[in-house]
């Protein structure tokens, strides 16, 4: 089966991040899109990042009703900070029928050389890069890498959790039962 994993902090999900999930499985670049939630990404900083647990939660409850995407907690499981390399290498190992794709955005793309390993990746899996406003991605020398013109909204996870903290609305931003755990939680306040 082809599966995309769709990394990320996803601090929160939002709507932005879903609408790339169903765009993915719709062109049947994928049969099933796993979200892997990364605990502690090494780029970002990990002051800002909501407990993994609670960002699987929502997660969880964000796609609770698409039996198509899965939320991932396999790299709670490994050494911290997570890297991508050893992520695909441990589900290659664990799931070796499986075929494996990882799915980034083109600003993420732009920086993959910096990344750990990343000729492993380059090598060794299909990349489906979504375009972001800022980033094109002109023609790569790597034939494993799928350039994709997903639709993309002006959303981003730092915006919806500014606008939780200046007590404004995220109705339709993310999804409302995310929404309903984000007020109930008080996550982000």
């Amino acid at each position: 089966m082809k599966i995309g994993l769709y990394f990320g902090s996803f601090n929160p999900i939002h709507i932005g991040h879903l609408i790339i999930a169903n765009h993915i499985l719709n062109k049947n670049l994928v049969e099933k899109l796993w979200f892997v939630v990364s605990p502690q990404n090494p780029l970002k900083a990990e002051r800002l990042l909501l407990n993994e647990f609670n960002r699987l939660h929502l997660l969880i409850l964000a796609i609770d009703d698409d039996a198509r995407m899965k939320a991932s907690d396999i790299e709670f499981y490994l050494p911290k900070p997570s890297y991508t390399v050893d992520t695909m290498t441990y589900l290659q190992e664990k799931y070796p029928e499986e075929e494996f794709s990882i799915i980034m955005g083109s600003d993420s793309f732009k920086n993959i050389k910096k990344w750990k390993n990343s000729s492993v990746l380059l090598e060794n899996f299909q990349i489906l890069v979504y375009t972001r406003p800022g980033f094109a991605v002109e023609s790569t020398d790597e034939c494993r890498v799928i350039i994709l013109d997903a639709p993309l909204l002006e959303i981003s996870a730092t915006q919806v959790r500014e606008l939780i903290r200046d007590d404004k609305s995220i109705r339709y931003l993310v999804p409302e039962k995310v929404r309903e755990e984000l007020d109930k939680s008080r996550y982000y306040k």
